[in-house]
């Protein structure tokens, strides 16, 4: 075979350029970032607690976003009843965002750091973090 050491060449400095990102960012995992829970609505609040659980908003605030848009639009529910079986109104604006009004220190941490990009904003205005209010509904 001719030219075998330039094939073999040619492979290895593929190799070495396609798993360049995988080996170059080894042990270099950045720090999870803590959303912060610091706004005025849930400093006032006595008894802070949201929707579900923490530990079930962390895993399936997305889910339960997706649910909450097919029951209001869909089917026509306006209240969402948790497992506690409290009842709230199905919308992020006035429900959600009423507590989380801090959407860059809040949504956008989290979002960033696993690169997504929630869909939420091409209907629904974000809150006016500067003076800690919030849009109504689209």
């Amino acid at each position: 075979m001719y030219g075998k050491g330039k094939i073999l060449f040619g492979l290895a400095v593929f190799l070495g350029l396609v798993t360049f990102p995988f080996y170059s960012n080894l042990g270099k995992v950045g720090a999870v970032p803590e959303p912060s829970l610091n706004t005025p609505v849930i400093n006032a609040m006595r008894d802070k607690e949201c929707v579900e659980s923490e530990e079930f908003m962390e895993a399936e605030h997305m889910q339960l976003l997706d649910d909450w848009r097919n029951m209001l639009v869909r089917e026509g529910k306006k209240k969402y009843v948790n497992s506690k079986g409290k009842e709230f109104d199905i919308s992020l604006q006035n429900t959600c965002l009423n507590c989380h009004s801090n959407k860059e220190q809040f949504c956008d941490r989290c979002h960033n750091y696993l690169a997504v990009k929630p869909y939420c904003w091409d209907c629904h205005f974000g809150p006016k973090e500067t003076n800690w209010t919030k849009e109504t509904d689209v």
